[in-house]
């Protein structure tokens, strides 16, 4: 599992990438298929840096969560909330696509009485 982290125009302190890895690692736990997590704080305006977090799920593809606030850290939470969640639906599809009845030849029975 890679995680990188990286800064546009400005720089981050060590401090501040060993919080934000912690923060991003948690993602780690809701799907057990992620090969890599990608960190870009944008540092153009100070005042509100914006961070954007692509996460690589093993044969499926990106998926990316952008947040900005006024400072680093409550950004990267911010986008962290906002990642989980796709991570957790994109999950969800999968199970519920897999656990469809009508693939394997299961009738409805709503559609069964109507048959009758």
């Amino acid at each position: 599992m890679l995680i990188g982290i990286s800064a546009r125009h400005g720089h981050l302190s060590a401090k501040t990438q060993r919080r934000i890895q912690e923060k991003i690692s948690k993602l780690l736990k809701f799907h057990n298929r992620l090969t890599s997590l990608e960190v870009t704080v944008d540092l153009e305006d100070a005042n509100q840096p914006e961070v954007e977090i692509r996460a690589t799920i093993e044969k499926a593809g990106d998926l990316v969560a952008t947040n900005s606030a006024p400072e680093v850290v409550s950004a990267v939470e911010g986008a962290e909330r906002k990642m989980k969640q796709q991570i957790i639906k994109f999950k969800d599809k999968q199970i519920q696509h897999r656990s469809n009845p009508a693939k394997y030849g299961a009738v409805p029975e709503s559609f069964a009485a109507e048959m009758n």
